[in-house]
């Protein structure tokens, strides 16, 4: 059994002291730019993945391998967010959360203009990718302290009552960045196709730069949170974050693991594989891709922000129940609609995707993950918790369902039971997790042991 109280105890004032709104403004407009950042580099990435990379930087290779190399690139990024969860959490911990968040924003930002100046498969041979996948690597390094950051930051800022709307912001922004990439892309896909492959591409991913700078500014003028100024006082700071959530909090490492890992697969299914799947196997118009993700991730932002809501009133638990047994049911269904081809039933798809498992699912775990965490080591456990699911979660699914899609002669069947699967553990999670609303984040305890007391 583990051992999750730490031998040094916090003084819990902070809980009682209402939050300045400013500061919780202030901590919101952080989190939700930084976010729309990272999920702005990852989705013009993503998007280039499936429509134009297999013939930038693999070329060589058939179709069907270019798309598999070119998902496989995006995997890497994946790969690189747990070492960078791992490094950026002990500072977190220790430094605060306010300083790490900028070298996050400044490395994910760096990565992706670097990616606009790369040389071509056709420029640089070999070379080529392997700059793309060193590029894709320092950018997932970077993002894998950035929505655990955020996340930490804000639901330990906002008041009782309403943490769950509040962190379900960084989701907000998220959606803005889908938003934002889809736009980037449906306006550089109105240029003719050589323009395109030329330099149009590049455009996308040098405007991260504009990104970078304004979230720059915003980030820079934000305060530490209220808890972490008190660990401080205290002189309750961790030496080794990591150590002691590998330790003492090994229970809540491993539900936010499980529960993080069907809605990230899901998630990056919806958002990265259909774009090739539709336009591949169901035959729409490429145009309509970054269309279909623009509507999706809009109506995205609005429901990280209902769920998160919900959660406040109802709790994390029944509404993170009622989500994931919607991911269950919905990918048969979503399938057979996708296999009429029609653009409505597309849109309707694409958006209960968004809905559900991009923006809802993971707008209720911004609050839930940081309130299962004790004060000491809660930066280290939500970020080493979500981005080791990641690797296995969203990291991975575009290349599984490519794969299967590729292995099963075009059946969307195994994709769909996957999709299943994966749901199913993050329901079991769920389900084997305490209700956290509202606890004192002062507290040492991690939320598991009151469970067992």
């Amino acid at each position: 059994m583990d051992s999750t109280a730490p031998a040094a105890p916090v003084a819990a004032p902070t809980e009682q002291t209402a939050p300045d709104p400013r500061t919780v403004r202030r901590a919101a407009l952080a989190g939700l730019v930084g976010t729309a950042l990272e999920q702005y580099d990852f989705v013009i990435y993503g998007t280039a993945s499936a429509l134009i990379f297999s013939q930038l930087f693999f070329a060589g290779s058939s179709p069907a391998v270019g798309v598999l190399a070119s998902f496989g690139t995006y995997a890497v990024g994946f790969a690189a967010r747990p070492l960078g969860g791992l490094f950026f959490s002990r500072y977190g911990d220790r430094l605060g959360r306010k300083w790490v968040l900028v070298a996050t924003l400044l490395l994910m930002g760096g990565s992706t203009l670097a990616i606009g100046l790369l040389p071509t498969y056709d420029q640089a041979g070999a070379f080529a990718p392997a700059l793309l996948v060193l590029c894709r690597m320092a950018q997932g390094f970077g993002a894998g302290a950035e929505q655990s950051g955020g996340s930490t930051l804000l639901t330990e800022t906002a008041r009782k009552g309403h943490r769950g709307v509040f962190a379900a912001m960084v989701m907000t922004g998220a959606a803005l960045g889908t938003a934002l990439g889809a736009a980037a892309w449906a306006l550089v896909q109105l240029l003719p196709e050589d323009d395109l492959m030329t330099w149009g591409w590049r455009v996308v991913f040098a405007s991260s730069l504009l990104v970078t700078g304004g979230a720059l500014i915003i980030r820079r003028k934000l305060n530490e949170s209220p808890v972490f100024e008190e660990l401080k006082a205290q002189q309750a700071k961790p030496a080794s974050p990591v150590g002691e959530v590998l330790r003492g909090g090994r229970r809540p490492l491993l539900l936010v693991m499980f529960m993080s890992l069907g809605v990230s697969s899901q998630s990056y299914t919806y958002q990265v594989f259909m774009a090739s799947y539709l336009i591949t196997t169901i035959g729409v118009d490429p145009a309509l891709v970054p269309q279909v993700l623009l509507i999706g991730a809009l109506c995205g932002g609005v429901a990280a922000l209902c769920t998160g809501r919900l959660s406040d009133r109802f709790g994390r638990r029944p509404v993170s129940t009622a989500i994931m047994s919607a991911l269950i049911v919905l990918p048969a269904p979503c399938f057979i609609a996708l296999s009429t081809g029609s653009t409505t039933a597309v849109v309707v798809v694409m958006v209960l995707g968004f809905v559900f498992a991009a923006h809802g699912a993971v707008g209720v775990q911004m609050s839930y993950f940081p309130e299962m965490f004790g004060a000491r080591y809660r930066y280290a456990g939500v970020t080493l918790g979500r981005e080791f699911s990641s690797v296995l979660g969203g990291g991975v699914a575009p290349l599984i369902c490519a794969g299967l899609v590729t292995a099963f002669s075009g059946s969307w069947i195994p994709v769909a039971v996957y999709m299943m699967l994966m749901g199913l553990i993050s329901l079991i999670a769920v389900r084997l997790s305490p209700e956290t609303v509202d606890r004192d984040l002062t507290d040492p305890a991690d939320a598991t042991a009151q469970v067992r007391e």
